[in-house]
């Protein structure tokens, strides 16, 4: 049986107040450790601006790819808000109301009305403004928000959430358990390293080539730190990939380590 191969997966950030640093991006690490508890990983990361042109031009390079990618932010209905707009750009397509968004979004307009806030009344313009946030690329199906109700949108691989991590989280976890749960835990990769001390980087590095010569299916790495109060300079070298393969080529590290006059321990 042939093994299926996973797409890349990426993250797309939206959102000038990333830039600015007025706000921090929290999606990054979670959605690495959502990933990583299906045995998936993350391929790459970016954080654009608000800026409607550069968001068509981000998504349409990106369409373009079989890639999985997770879009958040923008997807509200003020005028700082253009993922939608952009997206139905960048794939030819007009934006339509969704007919499952808009009875959603219905439905919570009725049940604030019943809390005490606001008019059910959805004629209303405060309410036919909230309904914008329910206009989709047209083809865009919906992605359940468990928070308050009012969707996100797949289309393409690509997963469009609001910015908020109490929404953005649960929605990008339903996306990869309700479309692609096939692709979980279907590759067996490991990560293995120790630290190295009383050595240069550069007289490691040949052994680091000669690894991935040795080893094809391994990726060693080497992660050189200055140290700080409590640990002196080091150097974390690893490698990455099949147990077997990795089993062997970290041994093999280990060994040209002390061949070299450098010494190691394994992590605690």
């Amino acid at each position: 049986m042939q093994k299926k191969q996973i797409p890349a997966i990426r993250l797309i950030i939206i959102g000038d107040e990333i830039l600015s640093g007025r706000r921090q991006d929290k999606h990054f690490s979670h959605l690495v450790e959502l990933l990583k508890a299906r045995g998936l990983k993350l391929h790459s990361a970016q954080i654009i601006s608000d800026e409607p042109d550069h968001i068509e031009h981000t998504l349409r390079a990106s369409f373009s790819t079989q890639d999985i990618v997770f879009c958040c932010g923008g997807i509200g209905a003020t005028p700082d808000d253009q993922t939608r707009q952009a997206a139905a750009r960048a794939l030819g397509v007009d934006l339509t109301l969704h007919p499952e968004a808009a009875a959603l979004i219905t439905e919570r307009t009725q049940e604030q009305a019943l809390q005490g806030h606001g008019s059910a009344d959805m004629s209303l313009a405060e309410n036919q403004q909230r309904l914008q946030m329910g206009v989709f690329p047209v083809g865009a199906e919906i992605v359940p928000n468990p928070f308050n109700k009012i969707p996100g949108f797949f289309i393409q691989n690509h997963t469009f959430t609001p910015g908020f991590p109490v929404m953005a989280w649960p929605m990008m976890e339903w996306v990869l358990d309700h479309k692609f749960a096939d692709f979980h835990h279907t590759e067996t990769s490991v990560e293995m390293s120790f630290l190295a001390f009383s050595l240069p980087e550069s007289r490691i590095t040949p052994a680091l080539e000669q690894l991935e010569l040795n080893w094809p299916t391994v990726k060693a790495f080497s992660l050189p730190s200055v140290g700080n109060k409590s640990m002196r300079p080091h150097i974390e070298l690893g490698v990455k990939g099949d147990p077997e393969s990795c089993a062997q080529a970290f041994v093999f590290l280990q060994n040209r380590v002390t061949e070299v006059g450098g010494k190691w321990e394994l992590l605690g």
